[in-house]
């Protein structure tokens, strides 16, 4: 037999939830990999992972790794052999290194001479023997940002380790990982099988916790089973789940043996935001909460529970009184909150501070009015407001309800100010002023939403910045990554020409006390625009694409969009690489001209009709691309600016550029700049590489 199955399982102490399928991956993806390295084959794996174990089964694995040929060089063979062509002390040794006689050795002709070389095959170690150090180098590198101790041993892992399974086949693999001796013996679930359940080989594993253990040790068949599960249970009771993939994973790691069961609490609680208690029943209870057939919120919830019950009314029961008082909280805090004005909160924000040196969440606010006042008179929008929203955007973080459900902040802030009666429109603002609050995320939707989203991420960036506190690398504790993208986005995805450029400039004005004030506005627009680069590329751009509108220095990000979307269409035209390459020539010359390059072009020195032909085009190409550019069109503009390949072409195929004549160099230069700042017009299309 040259292969057999093999199976780790490492069991431990309850594994933090969050981190389960993480590690799960790690580990068999780890474990996979240095068996690659090692050069032994295996076929098919499977990956386990339940709150107490983490498992991986190889199918097929060699037994051995395979034998290598070797060739190892000795001496030259006239050191080797003296006179007589008796073997020398250097053969010798050298035969004598190898385990072999000098005869048993072999001539190697090179450049340099001739060798003596000893060729052998290296066998392959034995699987079993690899497999100790691979798994313990694979823990050992498992993402884990805090290790602990248990007992009196000095090793660390995320959690106690209780048990080792290594089986190769049908044998136990000898080993001992953070003092557990591996062994074949497993464990059930915690409640229904607290025993030691024998694993007879690999391949049997699942069955066998699943049928002896009550355990579901596949993390995907557990999370597919538990949303069937809770969208039955709901679907009986005449209601919707409302699956959260986030929370499905992190109960999926909560459970060995899920059991959905179905829980409800009382119709007054609806009066709270449904927000609120969506965040009672996910964040803090880690239950799934149902909608109506109209969509909305109905008082029932799904859990799970990590057991069949013999009474599972009872277990419904319990979790009904669990959830009942968090419910009783938010609808405490939604009454108390509403009898004290937004607007008469804001005073309060004085006593929460935003940063040390950049003050308090009302001086925060103070900035946020006349940013996004700013802003919106840019757009032309209504400037009261979105004043207003800027001003009350902050309030409810001195409520109760986003202090007990931090979650809330914005949400709570939109229900308040519609309570106390402000328009619709400064409500929508305040609960869109943290859109979008990452990736992909939804942006905000009304015009003074827009301007406060906007008006809040510049208060950031430019504020930090103007302290000397950008990100690095590894930090970034104010999201100012996420804030310069959300910029971005809002800007572009929105269709908002503004300067970006202008709008720092703005942000930072509000601030009297940064120390680095004369630099920060390049750093902020330079910082923001790198952002590009990541964007585009996500999008399938290439690199330099973006980077032949980048090297115009321009700061309006919609503007940016436009002229990146038209270099990617133009450099996919059969004429893009030409016009590319004619460009950089035409820089090249322009750069290495000696003094400043005359404005206008004498046709009378023309001295070919290369010449002629060029200049007309020219001129045609400016005044057709003219409108265009007028109405943005960047697209159409080098779509046409492509019709200029055979001039440009047939003009540096029959002109000599840098003529002898003073005069004609000059005009012949003069052409060049002006068909150089046709294209310059939306790119410098001279960047754009090869393809």
């Amino acid at each position: 037999m040259t292969q057999a199955d093999f199976l780790i399982e490492l069991g431990t102490e309850e594994l933090p939830p969050k981190a389960l399928k993480p590690l799960q991956d790690a580990f068999a993806d780890g474990l996979t990999q240095r068996l690659k390295d090692a050069g032994v084959s295996f076929g098919d794996t499977e990956r386990y992972g339940a709150p107490r174990r983490l498992a991986v089964l190889i199918r097929d694995l060699g037994l051995a790794q395979p034998d290598e040929a070797f060739e190892r060089r000795g001496p030259a063979v006239k050191a080797a052999f003296d006179a007589e062509g008796k073997p020398t002390k250097a053969a010798e040794g050298f035969a004598r290194g190898n385990g072999v006689s000098v005869d048993a050795l072999e001539r190697m002709e090179t450049d340099k001479g001739e060798w003596l070389v000893y060729r052998g095959v290296e066998p392959g170690k034995a699987t079993a023997d690899l497999l100790p150090e691979l798994v313990q180098q694979t823990l050992d590198a498992l993402p884990i940002p805090k290790r602990m101790r248990w007992g009196t041993s000095r090793d660390e892992f995320v959690r106690p380790v209780q048990w080792l399974v290594m089986l190769l086949g049908n044998d136990v693999v000898p080993a001992t990982v953070y003092g557990i001796e591996s062994g074949r013996l497993s464990r059930g679930h915690r409640f229904h099988a607290p025993v030691d359940i024998e694993i007879s080989e690999p391949a049997a594993y699942a069955e066998t916790l699943r049928t002896q253990g009550k355990v579901l040790a596949s993390f995907n068949e557990r999370r597919d089973y538990i949303e069937t599960q809770a969208k039955a249970v709901a679907k009986a009771e005449g209601v919707e789940v409302v699956i959260d993939p986030d929370l499905l994973d992190e109960v999926t790691a909560l459970n060995e043996w899920p059991v959905a069961l179905l829980g409800s609490f009382e119709s007054r609680f609806l009066s709270v935001p449904a927000e609120a208690l969506v965040s009672s029943m996910q964040e803090h209870q880690k239950y799934f909460p149902t909608h109506d057939s109209k969509g909305e919120l109905a008082p029932r919830f799904v859990f799970i529970a990590n057991l069949e019950s013999k009474d599972p009314a009872q277990v419904i029961a319990g979790n009904e009184k669990v959830i009942r008082p968090r419910l009783a909280d938010a609808a405490f805090f939604w009454d108390t909150d509403r009898k004290t004005p937004l607007v008469d909160r804001v005073e309060k924000l004085k006593s929460v501070t935003f940063q040390q040196q950049l003050g308090s969440m009302y001086d925060k606010a103070t900035r946020l009015r006349a940013i996004a006042g700013e802003i919106a008179r840019r757009l032309g929008d209504d400037v009261e407001q979105a004043e207003r929203a800027a001003w009350l955007a902050k309030a409810d973080l001195v409520t109760d309800m986003v202090f007990e459900f931090d979650d809330m902040q914005g949400i709570a802030g939109y229900y308040y100010a519609l309570h106390d009666g402000e328009p619709k429109a400064v409500a929508q603002a305040i609960i869109e002023q943290y859109r979008p609050a990452g990736a992909g995320d939804e942006l905000p939707l009304s015009r003074a939403g827009m301007a406060v989203a906007l008006a809040d991420r510049l208060d950031n960036l430019s504020g930090l910045f103007g302290i000397g506190q950008p990100p690095t690398g590894t930090k970034d504790p104010f999201a100012l990554r996420r804030a310069a993208l959300g910029v971005l986005r809002i800007l572009v995805e929105r269709d908002l020409d503004l300067d970006l450029v202008e709008l720092v400039t703005f942000a930072a004005d509000q601030n009297a006390n940064l120390p680095q004030r004369d630099t920060l506005v390049p750093q902020v627009v330079d910082y923001a625009l790198d952002r590009f680069s990541a964007w585009y590329a996500d999008a399938g751009f290439r690199h330099d694409v973006f980077q032949a509108v980048r090297a115009l220095n321009p700061s309006r990000p919609l503007d940016i969009d436009r002229r990146v979307k038209a270099v990617a269409s133009f450099s996919h035209l059969v004429e893009a690489e030409a016009l590319a390459a004619a460009n950089k020539r035409v820089s090249n010359l322009l750069a290495k001209a000696e003094g400043d390059i005359r404005d206008g072009v004498d046709v009378a020195l023309f001295e070919s009709d290369a010449e002629s032909t060029l200049w007309q085009a020219i001129q045609s190409a400016e005044a057709h691309i003219t409108p265009m550019l007028a109405v943005v069109d960047y697209q159409g503009a080098l779509q046409h600016l492509a019709s200029l390949r055979d001039s440009v072409d047939a003009y540096f195929d029959g002109v000599m550029v840098m003529a002898d004549d003073a005069a004609v160099r000059n005009n012949r230069l003069a052409v060049l700049s002006k068909l150089r700042q046709l294209f310059l017009k939306v790119a410098d299309i001279s960047v754009l590489q090869a393809q």
